[in-house]
């Protein structure tokens, strides 16, 4: 367990592609937020580019999965990336060209795959590489119920850990950092299965040697399988696909409470992408198509305090390119960033039907968090402040200076808005 908890220190920070282009980024889209990252980001910790779902699907051109496409593949059984999105990709380079660009850029690459094995190599029967069965002798009747492109593995048989081996081997040599594996995180129609393909993941990243985040989705994973988590992945999914709307943000406090105390170097709950600044390019998911993120200002700063409190991963969802500088100040603000790598303790403190409050610790700082949930305007004395257990002086995090409140003195906050001190 030790050998992999260094892959993820901290809190993975990155962008993934998904929130704005579905199923259909291309080789030019990644490139170039990848390029701003670099510039802009990287100096605060941001590192990871991740291509989400797909990659392997020539005509994917939303969020919406086309089913029973053909996919690209190789003549193992392996999904390789279709050179018309990804150039590069071409006469069998996969996404290793691609990947050393990142690299170049001092950052870091990954990539979305599904649990599984692919329903063509098993209606084909092709080979899996070093042994000799072949897909379809590997492969279980439980397919995805949101995506069609994939069977389960039998990881039962030598063979079905030996595609997973397979499969890793090859994303490694192309120079992949990050994997994001779906269908895996959390479904109830598998009996149990899904435990066993984990493992073989993880066994399979140990063996190629190489420092490979493991990321797990979708959501929300099971609390009680939390022990079992920690000792295979870095990452793991709290919540279903999480976008712009209140009342997903509201029902994230309630994970937060369950999932916090499970964080630690090498092992995070994951509240999902940020979806922030310019969103849905191509993805019809969430509530509405192209725009900016509906979450008001107010909204946007709850989101990145009760994420960076509780230690979730960052992982961007809008695209960098077009950050204004609002959205470029919540991705820069050093106090947050340092909540999220630094914290070592952390938990909800009260909730009414009005405000919730967090503390956390870290070596050097504690930091108290106020969240109005309510739709209108809170006013609050410090003799609140006193009876809540929260301290009257600090220093303001969201305003950027220091404050002393007297028992006498109150405060406002907004609908929907955060009070962050820091003590």
């Amino acid at each position: 367990m030790e050998k992999f908890r260094q892959f993820a220190e901290v809190p993975p920070k990155g962008w993934n592609s998904w929130d704005g282009y579905g199923a259909s980024v291309r080789e030019d889209e990644v490139k170039r937020n990848a390029d701003y990252m670099s510039q802009h980001l990287k100096q605060f910790g941001w590192q990871y580019i991740t291509v989400d779902i797909q990659w392997y699907e020539p005509t994917a051109d939303s969020s919406k999965y086309h089913n029973f496409a053909p996919l690209v593949m190789d003549e193992y059984s392996r999904l390789v990336p279709d050179a018309k999105r990804f150039p590069s990709a071409g006469n069998g380079n996969g996404f290793k060209p691609l990947a050393d660009y990142i690299h170049k850029l001092g950052l870091k690459f990954g990539i979305h795959i599904m649990r599984g094995i692919p329903r063509q190599a098993v209606h084909n029967a092709t080979p899996i590489k070093g042994t000799s069965k072949t897909a379809r002798d590997i492969a279980l009747n439980n397919v995805c119920p949101w995506n069609s492109d994939m069977y389960g593995v039998n990881t039962d048989m030598p063979e079905g850990q030996g595609y997973y081996d397979s499969l890793l081997a090859l994303y490694a040599s192309w120079g992949v950092d990050f994997i994001k594996c779906d269908d895996i995180a959390n479904s109830v129609i598998y009996n149990g299965t899904l435990k066993k393909e984990v493992e073989a993941l993880r066994k399979a990243i140990d063996k190629t040697g190489r420092n490979i985040v493991l990321s797990l989705s979708p959501g929300p994973a099971p609390v009680e399988n939390g022990a079992f988590f920690q000792r295979n992945a870095n990452m793991w999914r709290i919540t279903d696909d999480f976008w712009d709307e209140w009342s997903l943000l509201l029902n994230m406090f309630d994970r937060a409470e369950k999932w916090s105390a499970m964080s630690r170097p090498g092992n995070w709950p994951d509240c999902d992408m940020l979806p922030l600044g310019h969103i849905g390019i191509r993805s019809v998911d969430g509530p509405g198509g192209n725009r900016q993120t509906r979450f008001t200002k107010s909204e946007q700063k709850t989101m990145m305090t009760l994420w960076t409190m509780m230690q979730s991963p960052l992982i961007m969802g809008g695209e960098l390119p077009d950050l204004d500088e609002w959205t470029t100040s919540l991705l820069t603000n050093q106090e947050l960033l340092k909540m999220d790598d630094q914290i070592t303790e952390k938990y909800q403190t009260y909730r009414d039907a009005k405000l919730i409050t967090w503390h956390a610790e870290s070596l050097q700082s504690k930091y108290d968090a106020i969240f109005n949930i309510s739709d209108t305007e809170l006013q609050l004395t410090g003799a609140q402040f006193v009876a809540l257990g929260l301290p009257l002086t600090g220093h303001d995090i969201w305003q950027n200076k220091d404050v002393e409140l007297s028992k006498d003195q109150s405060i406002k906050i907004e609908s929907h808005d955060v009070y962050l001190l820091r003590s």
